[in-house]
């Protein structure tokens, strides 16, 4: 026996080495397969000043904790004045160099801010062929990843500029505003929404439903649009940003997340709606979702949870209660 432990030590080691390989790897597959991480920030591209490197660099910090699978853009992508082109200088002192980390090469889903509309709201479209990981293919559009082998959620991409009265009014300063549809884009939403199969259904657009913010404050054409299509189809929950902060409300059975911190910030307000306000602090929303249960962080810079919640589907979907 003993001249065989010799022979059968290193064999055996190298068996346990491998079967402790393959349980990680199992382990992080199953983790992989029955969840979704991913980050949303918006009101962001200042070339790296305000705040926005080191909102940036935990972001990167975050996503390799938690696997983030791709990063929710919420809009003013770039400022002051958005980007004229594909070739303008702001893609890679804003954009490619600033969101650098390894952990930040996934792909990025997009929508437009008021800002994009000051130059060439088109050139954020265009980009999407020219890179790896931004993904803008049209003005509004959906998107639905897997969760687990059962579950679903969709993510439903909007342009509320369109839907802005005080934009309409001012074509110079908001270009091309006026040639989109907002009557045929609700068209979609509806359409998109009654005809989803996901177990998950969230809303993305720039401006606020709801906010406490007396800066901007609830968003009132998407009060008498929107919201009554998130209430008839069951959305759980809606992300914005515009507002330079970090909220979360709730009202009727749906939850609403703005998450507009990702540079320059400003002060907030609560109210009766509120779960959650922190203004003058720069950061991002962090979500995993799972099966059954929805559970979005508040991280700042320096990578302090500012607010953490859980909220079961079965909660998430009450009926609303109109009043």
């Amino acid at each position: 026996m003993k001249a065989l432990l010799p022979s059968l030590r290193p064999r055996s080691s190298r068996r346990f080495a491998a079967a402790c390989v393959w349980s990680c790897l199992t382990w992080a597959a199953l983790a992989a397969e029955t969840s979704l991480n991913f980050i949303a920030m918006g009101d962001w591209g200042r070339d790296g000043q305000f705040g926005q490197q080191d909102v940036a660099d935990q972001m990167g910090r975050t996503a390799t904790e938690t696997g983030t699978q791709f990063v929710i853009s919420l809009g003013d992508n770039f400022y002051p004045d958005g980007v004229p082109s594909v070739e303008a200088p702001q893609w890679q002192t804003s954009y490619e160099k600033i969101y650098r980390a390894p952990s930040l090469q996934v792909p990025w889903y997009v929508l437009l801010g008021n800002h994009d509309y000051h130059t060439s709201a088109q050139a954020q479209i265009d980009y999407t062929l020219h890179s790896p990981r931004w993904k803008m293919p049209a003005r509004y559009y959906s998107v639905t990843r897997r969760v687990d082998p059962q579950t679903t959620v969709q993510f439903f991409f909007l342009d509320t500029n369109a839907f802005i009265t005080s934009y309409r009014n001012n074509p110079a300063k908001y270009k091309g505003v006026n040639e989109q549809d907002s009557a045929a884009q609700l068209a979609w939403l509806e359409r998109e929404l009654a005809r989803s199969s996901a177990q998950w259904k969230i809303v993305c657009g720039h401006h606020p439903i709801l906010s406490a913010s007396e800066k901007h404050g609830d968003t009132k054409e998407l009060l008498h649009t929107v919201l009554p299509l998130l209430r008839q189809y069951g959305v759980q929950a809606y992300f914005n940003g515009h507002e330079h902060d970090m909220q979360h409300l709730s009202q009727d059975g749906i939850h609403y997340f703005c998450s507009g911190a990702a540079s320059q910030t400003r002060p907030t307000q609560k109210d009766h709606r509120s779960l959650f306000s922190l203004g003058e602090t720069g950061g991002f929303l962090a979500v995993t979702l799972s099966a059954e249960q929805f559970s979005a962080r508040f991280i700042d810079a320096a990578g302090k949870v500012r607010h953490d919640v859980s909220l079961a589907r079965n909660v998430a979907t009450a009926p609303a209660v109109t009043p």
